[in-house]
């Protein structure tokens, strides 16, 4: 079995709006149903305030486990630029001159994923590397957004940094009503899900020991022209939570989420602050 990091961040990401392309080209962009690696390490490298040409290395050694709080549902936007506009204010192309008479107008299909919400665990052993994101999340160099600038956060994304982040995952108050009958939660990662601390009696489809495919989402530049992904394994776990995890929406969420906060996030023996 593979052993639990022993430190890492805790992250909620939710918003009007998200979009985390995977295979996104030119006009057709498209939205994953949960945050990719890249564009999580593109976030935490805008908030470091690294240049697109900064060498990710330190940022992907990170391991993201996400829990879908909410799946949300996807939105197909119909997306034009630049129409009706004078010559000398069309779109510019990527050798800076502007469009031609006529192809002023650029027409894209962009997808997006409408109130969703994810709590992510980020670990590592390398505490100075978690140190330096948690700052980096609390006051970001460049504004922080959800996959794509049209997509910010709904409020702060770092709810803390703690011993065995994990152990926390499975237990923080859900963005969500408690269903009619009982549904199973999403977890995605790129290791092993077999080492979730779930309730032993909790009802589980499957354990996560092996991956369910692969995700072209692991960044190796972010350059301009030159951005590089290569395939990583995703792995998938659905666990049934404890009825008491289910937190609702606005205040009453909120209310729920911070008394976790001090309660459990602050303890001493949790924490690394």
């Amino acid at each position: 079995m593979t052993e639990r990091p022993a430190r890492g961040l805790l992250l909620h990401l939710a918003g009007p709006l998200q979009s985390w392309g995977t295979h996104s080209k030119y006009t057709r962009r498209d939205t994953a149903r949960f945050p990719t690696r890249s564009g999580v390490v593109g976030m935490l490298a805008a908030g470091l305030g690294r240049a697109r040409q900064a060498p990710l290395d330190d940022l992907t050694t990170l391991s993201m486990t996400i829990r879908v709080d909410r799946p949300g549902v996807v939105l197909s936007d119909f997306h034009t630029i630049g129409g009706g506009l004078p010559a000398d204010e069309t779109v510019i192309t990527v050798d800076g001159k502007r469009r031609t008479k006529g192809k002023g107008t650029v027409v894209s299909k962009r997808q997006y994923l409408a109130d969703a919400a994810f709590t992510l665990a980020l670990t590592s052993d390398d505490e100075e590397l978690l140190h330096a994101c948690a700052a980096a999340l609390r006051d970001p160099h460049w504004p922080l957004f959800l996959g794509r600038r049209s997509c910010p956060p709904e409020g702060p994304i770092l709810l803390g940094t703690v011993e065995d982040p994990l152990h926390h995952l499975v237990r923080l108050p859900l963005a969500a009503k408690r269903p009619r009958s009982p549904q199973p939660i999403e977890f995605y990662g790129d290791r092993p899900l077999n080492v979730l601390p779930v309730d032993p009696d909790a009802a589980d489809r499957g354990d996560g020991d092996y991956h369910s495919g692969e995700v072209t989402d692991e960044p190796m530049s972010f350059a301009p022209l030159e951005r590089q992904y290569r395939p990583r394994p995703l792995y998938r776990r659905a666990v049934h939570l404890r009825d008491a995890t289910y937190a609702g929406f606005g205040t009453g969420y909120l209310e729920k989420l911070q008394t976790y906060i001090d309660t459990q996030l602050a303890k001493p023996e949790r924490s690394i602050r």
